[in-house]
This record gives structure tokens, C-alpha cells and sequence, in this order.
């Protein structure tokens, strides 16, 4: 019998802390820094963003989210035998444990179940669905807890008003199982190092800490990139599952900047009504981007059993990658 994974169930958390645009305008106004609304939604379609509590770390959104996907999936945390978290902003920076394991501690796991980070910028979600993919059709693992969470809203220089409107937090999970229904149909991944400057966290120069150690991004190169690379990994993941872009129910990018996914979804031929579009309301998430979008929409009754999903996102890196699902 062949094995596929197959996503049962999804899950999602926003911190409590909602920052509208004018909230965020008014705060950088104390600092000279000068923005408004319309200036931020016109360039990103972004009106509002999330921010964790200064007691909140990734795991903590992560665990929020993992409980409302296993209680989606009808699933306990003893279920699980594999935990993947995407992040770039782990609860211990540059060390460890991994946040996968804290994750799995306050879920309060004892079951031993596999568990690590995949670090893959705003395409790790992608990254760690492909993952378990891979695992559960080896037959490696059974039942999977794959969760993108992110605090961005702690590597953001809020001097620099190009990068510092752009981001929040908030974390999305699903749980993926072994399966004799197709779900999972096709996954590609993809990077390219000598892009790894165009958004990164450059390192603190010695002796002048304020300098570097936050996100930087050359938002040019990056919407240049991302526009091509997101239209040749969709149409990789449609060739490899025979079907077509007009056989694909639910188109779910990384939710960067609005203009970026209109533009992939004509590429696609694909109807913009039929994108899921979350970056209005949480900005960008990062890693957290797409399972948010996705349990939003299956929550609200949008993606139904059955459905093509199309889930594709870019990171630093420069990292890319789509996955075509069944749900």
C-alpha cells in the first residue's frame, strides 16, 4: 500500500497586542521617525501587525497553536512522534535547546517523539512540511506536529521605517499523519546562497552594538527575485502532481507584500479571490505566515475536504519552496 502524509488538522495564535498602522506611525514619531497609514498599506497592503508580550517567547505561540491543531486533528500530544518547529527567531538565539524541544516540553511530551528547528527564513514552514512529508513516507514517523512561529518584533530596528512596518508574530501548526488518501502531492525546495545578503541579520561589528544585529532587507532585489522564483516553484510542484494551475483551489503564499502575491497568482492565471490574503491584518510573519493564512481559512469554512492548496513562500537564504496539498 503506498504511504502519503496528509494534513488533519491546523491550528493558529496572534499575541494579543494588535499595532495598526497609525498606532505604529504615532510610536515612531517619538523616535523622528516619520510614516503614516498610507504610506505603509499602499507600499504592502499591510494595515496591522501583532506583538508578543515582552514574557513571550516563540514557544510559547508555538505551543498556543499546537494545541488548537491537535485538538483540530483530534490528536493528543502523546500522539506525536516527530516535532518540527520554523523559526528564525528560536527561543535561545545562536543556541540551544532547540525551541522544537522546548515545544515539546510544554506540551509536556514524554513520549520521546523526534524533535528540531528548520531554519529556512520565511519559507521554513514550507521547509518542515516537506520535511515530515519525507519522514512519514519513509515510514519513519506516523503522526507529525509541524509549527512556523516567529517573535520578528525582536530583531526589527525601529529606526529603519523600510523594514520596521513590515513584520509581526504569531505562529501556525498542523498535524500531518500517514495515510492511504493522497495529501501531500508534490514538494520543492530551493536556495541559493550568493543572495544571502539581500535580507539578513548582519552580525553586531565589535564595539558598536547599535549598528548591525537586526533584519536588514534590500526590498528591490528581494520583490525582483521573489516574483520569478515563486512562479517557477509553483509551476515545479503542478508538473510534478499532473495537475494544473486552474486545478488548484486555494493559492496561500508567503504573506509578504501584497503586490508580490498578486503578481504570483497572475502569473499563475489564477483569480486573485481565490488567494488567501492574511497580510492586511498580521503583516509579515515569517515562517508564520502560511499556517496562519491556512488555518484562517479552513477555520472559516473557505478550504474544504478535497481541496488543492497551494502553498509556496521565499526567505533569507536566499530560500524558496512550494507544496501542493490535498486536503
Amino acid at each position: 500500500m503506498t504511504v502519503y502524509s496528509k494534513i488533519i488538522g491546523t491550528g493558529s495564535y496572534l499575541p494579543a497586542r494588535r499595532v495598526s498602522n497609525d498606532e505604529l506611525a504615532a510610536e515612531l514619531a517619538t523616535k523622528g521617525i516619520e510614516t503614516s497609514d498610507e504610506w505603509i498599506s499602499s507600499r504592502s497592503g499591510i494595515s496591522a501587525r501583532h506583538y508578543a508580550a515582552a514574557d513571550q517567547q516563540a514557544s510559547d505561540l508555538a505551543v498556543e497553536a499546537a494545541l488548537r491543531a491537535l485538538e483540530a486533528a483530534g490528536k493528543s500530544p502523546g500522539d506525536i512522534d516527530m516535532v518540527i518547529v520554523a523559526s528564525s527567531t528560536p527561543d535561545f538565539q545562536g543556541s540551544f535547546p532547540s525551541t522544537a524541544c522546548v515545544v515539546q516540553r510544554k506540551l509536556g511530551m514524554a513520549n520521546h517523539s523526534a524533535a528540531f528547528d528548520v531554519q529556512a527564513v520565511c519559507s521554513g514552514f514550507v521547509y518542515a512540511v516537506a520535511t515530515a512529508d519525507a519522514f512519514i513516507k519513509a515510514g519513519m514517523h506516523k503522526t507529525v506536529l509541524v509549527i512556523g512561529a516567529e517573535v520578528f518584533s525582536r530583531i526589527l530596528n525601529f529606526e529603519d521605517r523600510t523594514t520596521c512596518v513590515l513584520f509581526g508574530d504569531g505562529a501556525g501548526a498542523v498535524v500531518m499523519t500517514a495515510s492511504s488518501e493522497p495529501g501531500i502531492l508534490a514538494a520543492k525546495l530551493h536556495a541559493d546562497g550568493t543572495h544571502g545578503d539581500i535580507l539578513s541579520i548582519p552580525p553586531n561589528p565589535a564595539g558598536s552594538p547599535a549598528s548591525g544585529g537586526f533584519l536588514h532587507m534590500d526590498g528591490q532585489a528581494v520583490f525582483k527575485l521573489a516574483v520569478t522564483v515563486l512562479e517557477e516553484v509553483a509551476t515545479e510542484v503542478l508538473d510534478a502532481a499532473k495537475l494544473s494551475a486552474s486545478q488548484v483551489d486555494w493559492l496561500i503564499p508567503h504573506q509578504a507584500n501584497i503586490r508580490i502575491m498578486k503578481s504570483t497568482a497572475k502569473k499563475l492565471g489564477l483569480p486573485i479571490e481565490r488567494m488567501v490574503v492574511t497580510v492586511d491584518e498580521h503583516g509579515n510573519t515569517s515562517a508564520a505566515s502560511i499556517p496562519l493564512a491556512l488555518d484562517l481559512a479552513v477555520r472559516d469554512g473557505r478550504i474544504k475536504a478535497g481541496d488543492n492548496i497551494l502553498m509556496e513562500g521565499v526567505g533569507g537564504g536566499f530560500t524558496w519552496g512550494a507544496v501542493l496539498a490535498r486536503m
